[in-house]
């Protein structure tokens, strides 16, 4: 009889708090808020169109999106994030389909989950 051990997928995400700290000291509390918020939308929706056009076999398009998550999920501190969008390109550049549909699960992963860890930040501030 076989074992089957189920693994968790789960990892910490990073954000870069003193990058949180510094938008809301440059823009104010009410203004650095409203910033963070409009990005969280921009980053679900890109997240999103990332999915959709892979899932669609749209790779030039998919790579371009990934590209604009993870360059703003730098500007507001998502570094993880940042980090997994950039390896979509890398594994698209390569050509590596098995490795894409893994990274590209994983940025699904990572991005709600730093959307939800940042968006508990700007809640509590």
């Amino acid at each position: 009889m076989a074992q089957v051990t189920t693994l968790a997928m789960w990892e910490q995400v990073r954000v870069d708090t003193r990058r949180v700290a510094g938008i809301v000291n440059e823009l104010g509390e009410t203004s650095a808020r409203n910033v963070i918020e409009l990005a969280l939308e921009q980053l679900a929706a890109k997240l999103t169109a990332v999915d959709q056009a892979l899932d669609r076999g749209e790779l030039a398009l998919a790579v371009a999106d990934a590209d604009r998550v993870a360059r703003l999920a730098w500007q507001i501190g998502l570094l993880s994030l940042a980090g997994v969008a950039m390896d979509l390109g890398s594994c698209a550049d390569r050509g590596d389909r098995v490795a894409l549909a893994a990274v590209q699960a994983r940025l699904m992963r990572v991005g709600n989950r730093s959307l939800t860890a940042i968006w508990d930040r700007t809640a509590l501030a």
